[in-house]
């Protein structure tokens, strides 16, 4: 008899169980589905600012062929800002500034803070301590190059008032470089740079700690600068002057600042001048040597992109 009884009570518990199992998967379902999804990135909001490094009037380093790093710079700028904004990220900037070297930098700040940007990307092309330079004639003109290194650099400085996120950027950055075959430079940690030798913050992907780099101390968003290569190397110079090795940066730094787009989408909005314009001079200097480069025409689009 409890035998009997002790079947009938598993077959009724094993009958509800059947019957609310439909019930509990359902539940199961509407919990998962009710999950809060997180949030996306809103490329259309996103401040990117790509700063063109050195000015028209101090061009910054000469290539192994005798060319400025500003023209370099200047084009490659404009190719990461067009892919920036080809992705939606329309209000990607591209910052150009005039002048001399430190009122040039104050500028540099002074426009990316008042357009309260969400990230700045500085862009540089590399050369070597003057020691290393050996000389050669290239186009009949006495010329310098060194062949010894090539290969391109990620600084950050701890300075920086966001630097945990300056760095997540520019391992993105990075990481993206290294996945398109990129390799950086390693020389930077070395002896032999004297002053300047850089602290290897990530090993993988080459970004390296320089604290008193302005542009990377004084902006009050996360800020990563990129030498993009060696113009002083021949075989670097001629590659980074073609439009597939800039295509393959640009997509890089787009992939990059995408990620960081995601990765902070969650972040408490930052309060927006309305509609700010950066106070940065456009001299007809800096307007003559972009359009004698035969880089860009017109200059006039400088700040269009907000």
């Amino acid at each position: 008899m409890f035998e009997r009884w002790r079947n009938g009570a598993l077959g009724l518990a094993a009958l509800l169980l059947l019957a609310n199992a439909p019930r509990a998967a359902s539940e199961t379902a509407d919990h998962a589905a009710k999950k809060p999804e997180a949030p996306a990135c809103d490329r259309a909001r996103f401040r990117a600012v790509v700063d063109v490094g050195h000015t028209a009037e101090v061009p910054g380093a000469m290539s192994a062929r005798n060319a400025p790093e500003y023209e370099f710079n200047l084009r490659l700028a404009k190719v990461v800002v067009q892919d920036l904004m080809d992705a939606g990220f329309a209000k990607a900037l591209l910052l150009v500034t005039d002048g001399p070297t430190m009122a040039g930098l104050a500028k540099r700040v002074n426009a990316a803070n008042n357009y309260a940007a969400d990230l700045f990307l500085s862009i540089h092309h590399d050369s070597v301590p003057d020691r290393f330079l050996e000389d050669w004639e290239y186009d009949g003109k006495p010329s310098h190059f060194s062949d010894r290194f090539k290969g391109h650099s990620i600084f950050i400085s701890s300075d920086n008032p966001e630097f945990k996120e300056s760095l997540q950027f520019a391992r993105f950055l990075g990481h993206q470089l290294k996945d398109r075959g990129l390799q950086y430079t390693p020389h930077y940690t070395e002896a032999f740079m004297g002053n300047r030798r850089r602290e290897l913050v990530d090993a993988e992907v080459g970004v390296y700690r320089y604290d008193q780099l302005v542009v990377l101390r004084s902006t009050q968003m996360p800020a990563a600068l990129l030498e993009a290569g060696s113009i002083i190397n021949r075989d670097e110079e001629l590659a980074l002057a073609t439009p597939e090795r800039q295509a393959l940066i640009g997509a890089a730094a787009t992939d990059a600042v995408t990620q960081f787009c995601a990765a902070h989408a969650a972040r408490p909005q930052v309060a927006r001048p309305q509609e700010a314009h950066p106070q940065v001079a456009r001299s007809p200097a800096a307007a003559e040597g972009a359009k004698s480069s035969g880089l860009f025409a017109p200059l006039l689009n400088l700040f269009k992109h907000q």
